[in-house]
Protein backbone atom coordinates (compact mmCIF):
# COMPACT_ATOMS: atom_id res chain seq x y z
CA UNK A 1 0.00 0.00 0.00
CA UNK A 2 1.43 3.36 -0.99
CA UNK A 3 -0.19 4.94 2.07
CA UNK A 4 2.16 2.88 4.26
CA UNK A 5 5.20 4.58 2.74
CA UNK A 6 6.50 7.96 3.93
CA UNK A 7 5.17 10.87 1.89
CA UNK A 8 7.55 11.72 -0.97
CA UNK A 9 10.30 13.99 0.30
CA UNK A 10 10.00 12.85 3.91
CA UNK A 11 11.70 10.03 5.75
CA UNK A 12 11.61 8.14 9.01
CA UNK A 13 14.46 8.54 11.46
CA UNK A 14 15.00 4.93 12.46
CA UNK A 15 17.13 4.20 15.54
CA UNK A 16 20.50 4.35 13.74
CA UNK A 17 19.47 7.50 11.88
CA UNK A 18 18.25 9.07 15.10
CA UNK A 19 21.56 8.32 16.81
CA UNK A 20 23.51 10.19 14.15
CA UNK A 21 20.91 12.96 14.05
CA UNK A 22 21.13 13.51 17.81
CA UNK A 23 24.93 13.39 17.72
CA UNK A 24 25.01 16.23 15.18
CA UNK A 25 22.41 18.21 17.09
CA UNK A 26 23.98 17.83 20.53
CA UNK A 27 27.51 18.47 19.23
CA UNK A 28 26.30 21.69 17.63
CA UNK A 29 24.55 22.77 20.81
CA UNK A 30 27.60 21.97 22.91
CA UNK A 31 29.67 24.37 20.81
CA UNK A 32 27.17 27.23 20.61
CA UNK A 33 26.39 27.06 24.32
CA UNK A 34 30.06 27.70 25.04
CA UNK A 35 29.65 30.94 23.11
CA UNK A 36 26.73 31.94 25.34
CA UNK A 37 23.80 31.12 23.06
CA UNK A 38 20.44 30.17 24.59
CA UNK A 39 17.72 28.10 22.96
CA UNK A 40 14.55 29.58 21.47
CA UNK A 41 11.60 27.48 20.26
CA UNK A 42 9.16 28.93 17.73
CA UNK A 43 6.05 27.34 16.13
CA UNK A 44 6.49 25.21 13.04
CA UNK A 45 3.86 27.32 11.28
CA UNK A 46 3.39 31.08 11.11
CA UNK A 47 1.09 33.52 9.38
CA UNK A 48 2.15 33.44 5.73
CA UNK A 49 2.97 37.15 5.85
CA UNK A 50 5.90 36.45 8.18
CA UNK A 51 7.68 34.70 5.31
CA UNK A 52 6.30 36.51 2.26
CA UNK A 53 7.34 39.90 3.66
CA UNK A 54 10.82 38.83 4.71
CA UNK A 55 12.10 36.19 2.29
CA UNK A 56 11.38 38.28 -0.79
CA UNK A 57 8.45 37.90 -3.15
CA UNK A 58 10.76 36.83 -5.99
CA UNK A 59 12.63 34.19 -4.00
CA UNK A 60 12.19 30.55 -4.99
CA UNK A 61 11.08 29.78 -1.43
CA UNK A 62 8.09 32.13 -1.63
CA UNK A 63 7.14 31.58 -5.28
CA UNK A 64 7.59 27.81 -5.51
CA UNK A 65 8.43 26.03 -2.28
CA UNK A 66 6.23 27.09 0.65
CA UNK A 67 3.57 24.81 2.12
CA UNK A 68 0.74 27.31 2.57
CA UNK A 69 -2.83 26.59 3.62
CA UNK A 70 -5.92 28.30 5.01
CA UNK A 71 -7.06 27.20 8.44
CA UNK A 72 -10.71 26.94 9.47
CA UNK A 73 -10.73 30.61 10.43
CA UNK A 74 -9.61 31.57 6.94
CA UNK A 75 -6.13 32.67 8.02
CA UNK A 76 -3.29 31.94 5.60
CA UNK A 77 -0.64 29.89 7.40
CA UNK A 78 2.67 28.47 6.20
CA UNK A 79 4.87 25.67 7.50
CA UNK A 80 8.20 27.31 8.19
CA UNK A 81 10.67 26.96 5.30
CA UNK A 82 13.54 28.39 7.39
CA UNK A 83 14.20 29.57 10.93
CA UNK A 84 15.35 33.19 10.86
CA UNK A 85 12.02 34.85 10.02
CA UNK A 86 10.26 33.06 12.88
CA UNK A 87 12.98 34.02 15.34
CA UNK A 88 12.76 37.64 14.17
CA UNK A 89 8.97 37.56 14.62
CA UNK A 90 9.40 36.15 18.15
CA UNK A 91 11.98 38.86 18.91
CA UNK A 92 9.42 41.53 18.00
CA UNK A 93 6.32 39.99 19.58
CA UNK A 94 8.25 38.97 22.70
CA UNK A 95 9.61 42.46 23.29
CA UNK A 96 13.21 41.27 23.38
CA UNK A 97 14.77 44.49 22.10
CA UNK A 98 15.65 45.47 25.68
CA UNK A 99 17.88 42.39 26.04
CA UNK A 100 20.50 43.20 23.42
CA UNK A 101 22.90 41.82 22.45
CA UNK A 102 20.95 38.59 22.20
CA UNK A 103 22.39 35.19 21.29
CA UNK A 104 19.88 32.52 20.26
CA UNK A 105 19.97 29.01 18.82
CA UNK A 106 17.15 26.86 17.49
CA UNK A 107 16.48 23.42 16.08
CA UNK A 108 13.63 21.62 14.40
CA UNK A 109 11.94 20.61 11.16
CA UNK A 110 11.59 22.91 8.16
CA UNK A 111 9.40 22.36 5.09
CA UNK A 112 9.96 23.16 1.42
CA UNK A 113 8.23 21.71 -1.64
CA UNK A 114 11.43 20.90 -3.51
CA UNK A 115 12.32 18.10 -5.89
CA UNK A 116 13.49 15.31 -3.56
CA UNK A 117 16.95 13.88 -4.13
CA UNK A 118 19.96 12.85 -2.09
CA UNK A 119 20.47 15.46 0.60
CA UNK A 120 17.31 17.39 -0.34
CA UNK A 121 14.02 16.65 1.40
CA UNK A 122 10.64 18.33 1.74
CA UNK A 123 10.75 17.94 5.51
CA UNK A 124 14.27 18.44 6.80
CA UNK A 125 15.88 19.44 10.07
CA UNK A 126 18.12 22.37 10.88
CA UNK A 127 20.12 23.79 13.74
CA UNK A 128 20.74 27.51 13.58
CA UNK A 129 21.97 30.54 15.48
CA UNK A 130 21.11 34.23 15.47
CA UNK A 131 23.20 37.03 17.04
CA UNK A 132 21.09 40.18 17.35
CA UNK A 133 22.08 43.71 18.28
CA UNK A 134 25.75 43.87 17.24
CA UNK A 135 26.43 45.90 14.10
CA UNK A 136 30.22 45.63 13.96
CA UNK A 137 32.26 43.00 12.12
CA UNK A 138 33.20 41.29 15.39
CA UNK A 139 29.76 39.65 15.31
CA UNK A 140 30.40 38.25 11.84
CA UNK A 141 33.77 36.91 12.95
CA UNK A 142 32.23 35.21 15.98
CA UNK A 143 29.34 33.63 14.10
CA UNK A 144 31.43 32.32 11.19
CA UNK A 145 34.25 31.03 13.39
CA UNK A 146 31.70 29.36 15.68
CA UNK A 147 30.30 27.49 12.68
CA UNK A 148 33.82 26.36 11.81
CA UNK A 149 34.43 25.13 15.38
CA UNK A 150 31.16 23.22 15.29
CA UNK A 151 32.09 21.48 12.04
CA UNK A 152 35.50 20.65 13.48
CA UNK A 153 33.83 19.14 16.55
CA UNK A 154 31.86 16.89 14.20
CA UNK A 155 35.10 15.74 12.59
CA UNK A 156 34.31 17.47 9.30
CA UNK A 157 37.09 20.04 9.17
CA UNK A 158 38.77 18.33 6.22
CA UNK A 159 35.49 17.68 4.36
CA UNK A 160 34.16 21.21 4.06
CA UNK A 161 35.28 24.51 2.59
CA UNK A 162 34.21 27.97 3.74
CA UNK A 163 33.24 30.34 0.93
CA UNK A 164 32.62 33.95 1.90
CA UNK A 165 31.58 37.15 0.16
CA UNK A 166 30.22 40.59 0.92
CA UNK A 167 26.91 41.92 -0.33
CA UNK A 168 27.93 45.42 0.74
CA UNK A 169 25.95 48.11 2.52
CA UNK A 170 22.79 49.76 1.20
CA UNK A 171 24.69 52.34 -0.88
CA UNK A 172 26.88 49.64 -2.41
CA UNK A 173 23.90 47.53 -3.38
CA UNK A 174 22.13 50.45 -5.07
CA UNK A 175 25.21 51.13 -7.20
CA UNK A 176 25.65 47.43 -7.94
CA UNK A 177 22.00 47.00 -8.83
CA UNK A 178 22.32 49.75 -11.45
CA UNK A 179 25.46 48.17 -12.91
CA UNK A 180 23.93 44.72 -12.95
CA UNK A 181 20.70 45.88 -14.60
CA UNK A 182 22.71 47.72 -17.25
CA UNK A 183 24.64 44.52 -17.99
CA UNK A 184 21.67 42.12 -17.95
CA UNK A 185 19.07 44.19 -19.81
CA UNK A 186 20.47 43.44 -23.31
CA UNK A 187 20.16 39.72 -22.46
CA UNK A 188 16.63 39.97 -21.05
CA UNK A 189 15.01 37.93 -23.82
CA UNK A 190 17.57 35.15 -23.29
CA UNK A 191 17.10 34.91 -19.53
CA UNK A 192 14.85 32.29 -17.95
CA UNK A 193 11.33 33.33 -17.00
CA UNK A 194 12.27 33.43 -13.31
CA UNK A 195 15.31 35.62 -13.96
CA UNK A 196 13.33 38.04 -16.11
CA UNK A 197 11.00 38.59 -13.15
CA UNK A 198 13.95 39.01 -10.81
CA UNK A 199 15.62 41.50 -13.12
CA UNK A 200 12.85 43.99 -12.39
CA UNK A 201 12.50 43.34 -8.65
CA UNK A 202 15.80 41.99 -7.32
CA UNK A 203 18.46 41.62 -10.03
CA UNK A 204 21.07 40.22 -7.61
CA UNK A 205 18.96 37.07 -7.45
CA UNK A 206 19.73 36.43 -11.13
CA UNK A 207 23.28 35.62 -10.01
CA UNK A 208 21.84 32.76 -7.95
CA UNK A 209 19.99 31.17 -10.87
CA UNK A 210 20.43 27.45 -11.45
CA UNK A 211 19.42 27.74 -15.12
CA UNK A 212 22.35 26.85 -17.37
CA UNK A 213 21.56 29.62 -19.83
CA UNK A 214 21.44 32.17 -17.03
CA UNK A 215 24.74 30.89 -15.67
CA UNK A 216 26.42 31.49 -19.02
CA UNK A 217 25.09 35.05 -19.14
CA UNK A 218 26.09 36.02 -15.59
CA UNK A 219 29.57 34.51 -15.95
CA UNK A 220 30.83 37.86 -17.24
CA UNK A 221 28.56 40.05 -15.09
CA UNK A 222 30.11 42.86 -13.02
CA UNK A 223 31.10 41.96 -9.46
CA UNK A 224 29.79 43.70 -6.37
CA UNK A 225 33.38 44.28 -5.22
CA UNK A 226 33.59 46.98 -7.90
CA UNK A 227 30.64 48.85 -6.34
CA UNK A 228 31.59 48.67 -2.65
CA UNK A 229 31.78 51.89 -0.68
CA UNK A 230 34.96 52.45 1.37
CA UNK A 231 32.98 51.64 4.52
CA UNK A 232 31.76 48.32 3.07
CA UNK A 233 35.28 47.45 1.91
CA UNK A 234 36.63 48.12 5.40
CA UNK A 235 33.87 46.05 7.03
CA UNK A 236 34.66 43.02 4.87
CA UNK A 237 38.41 43.49 5.33
CA UNK A 238 37.95 43.35 9.10
CA UNK A 239 35.85 40.18 8.81
CA UNK A 240 38.40 38.35 6.66
CA UNK A 241 41.39 39.50 8.72
CA UNK A 242 39.61 38.42 11.91
CA UNK A 243 38.93 34.95 10.52
CA UNK A 244 42.55 34.66 9.39
CA UNK A 245 43.76 35.64 12.86
CA UNK A 246 41.60 32.86 14.35
CA UNK A 247 42.97 30.28 11.92
CA UNK A 248 39.69 29.80 10.05
CA UNK A 249 40.47 28.83 6.42
CA UNK A 250 38.29 30.35 3.71
CA UNK A 251 38.13 31.37 0.07
CA UNK A 252 36.47 34.55 -1.18
CA UNK A 253 33.79 33.72 -3.74
CA UNK A 254 32.82 37.04 -5.39
CA UNK A 255 29.73 35.47 -6.98
CA UNK A 256 28.27 34.06 -3.78
CA UNK A 257 24.86 35.52 -3.01
CA UNK A 258 22.32 34.24 -0.54
CA UNK A 259 19.00 32.97 -1.85
CA UNK A 260 16.91 35.10 0.51
CA UNK A 261 16.39 38.81 0.11
CA UNK A 262 17.15 40.04 3.63
CA UNK A 263 20.95 39.68 3.57
CA UNK A 264 23.59 42.45 3.54
CA UNK A 265 27.35 42.61 4.13
CA UNK A 266 28.76 39.16 4.98
CA UNK A 267 27.38 36.07 3.22
CA UNK A 268 28.97 32.65 3.64
CA UNK A 269 28.55 28.94 2.98
CA UNK A 270 30.33 25.79 4.06
CA UNK A 271 30.31 23.39 1.13
CA UNK A 272 31.42 19.83 0.46
CA UNK A 273 32.07 17.75 -2.64
CA UNK A 274 30.97 14.56 -0.88
CA UNK A 275 27.21 15.02 -1.39
CA UNK A 276 27.00 15.64 -5.11
CA UNK A 277 24.85 18.57 -6.20
CA UNK A 278 23.60 19.28 -2.68
CA UNK A 279 26.97 20.56 -1.53
CA UNK A 280 25.97 23.27 0.96
CA UNK A 281 25.83 21.99 4.55
CA UNK A 282 25.74 25.31 6.42
CA UNK A 283 24.98 28.82 5.23
CA UNK A 284 24.20 32.23 6.58
CA UNK A 285 24.88 35.93 6.57
CA UNK A 286 24.09 39.36 7.95
CA UNK A 287 20.57 40.80 7.82
CA UNK A 288 20.59 44.27 9.39
CA UNK A 289 17.31 45.40 7.81
CA UNK A 290 15.14 42.35 8.49
CA UNK A 291 13.60 43.17 11.86
CA UNK A 292 12.89 46.77 10.91
CA UNK A 293 11.30 45.53 7.67
CA UNK A 294 8.98 43.35 9.77
CA UNK A 295 7.82 46.33 11.83
CA UNK A 296 10.16 45.98 14.78
CA UNK A 297 12.91 48.29 16.00
CA UNK A 298 15.92 48.55 13.69
CA UNK A 299 18.18 45.75 14.93
CA UNK A 300 21.31 44.37 13.26
CA UNK A 301 21.63 40.61 13.07
CA UNK A 302 23.70 37.78 11.69
CA UNK A 303 23.19 34.03 11.79
CA UNK A 304 23.48 30.67 10.08
CA UNK A 305 21.58 27.42 9.67
CA UNK A 306 22.95 23.92 9.12
CA UNK A 307 21.17 20.92 7.65
CA UNK A 308 21.22 18.03 10.10
CA UNK A 309 20.49 15.37 7.48
CA UNK A 310 23.37 16.51 5.27
CA UNK A 311 25.78 16.71 8.19
CA UNK A 312 24.66 13.26 9.37
CA UNK A 313 25.56 11.85 5.95
CA UNK A 314 29.12 13.16 6.39
CA UNK A 315 29.69 12.12 10.00
CA UNK A 316 31.63 8.87 10.19
CA UNK A 317 32.02 8.12 13.87
CA UNK A 318 28.89 8.95 15.83
CA UNK A 319 29.18 7.35 19.29
CA UNK A 320 27.43 4.04 19.72
CA UNK A 321 24.32 4.04 21.87
CA UNK A 322 24.86 2.15 25.09
CA UNK A 323 22.71 -0.95 25.22
CA UNK A 324 21.02 -1.40 28.60
CA UNK A 325 21.81 -4.60 30.44
CA UNK A 326 19.17 -6.13 32.67
CA UNK A 327 20.20 -8.48 35.48
CA UNK A 328 17.36 -10.78 36.43
CA UNK A 329 17.81 -12.65 39.71
CA UNK A 330 16.84 -16.30 39.48
CA UNK A 331 15.64 -18.43 42.34
CA UNK A 332 17.20 -21.73 43.38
Amino acid sequence: MSSLQPVRGTHDLLPEDTRRHRFVEETAFGVVRRYGYGEIVTPIFEFTEVFSRTLGETSDVVTKEMYTFADRSGDSLTLRPEGTAGVARAFISGGLSQNLPLKLFYRGPMFRHERPQKGRLRQFHQVGVELLGVEGPQADIEVVSMAWRMLQALGLGDKVQLEINTLGDAESRVAYRDALVAYLTPYKDKLSEDSRARLDKNPMRVLDSKDEGDKAIVAAAPLIQDALTPAAQEFFAQVTSGLTALGVPFVVNPKLVRGLDYYCHTAFEFTTTALGAQGTVLAGGRYDGLIGQMGGPATPGIGWAAGIERLSMLVENAPETERPVAIIPMGD
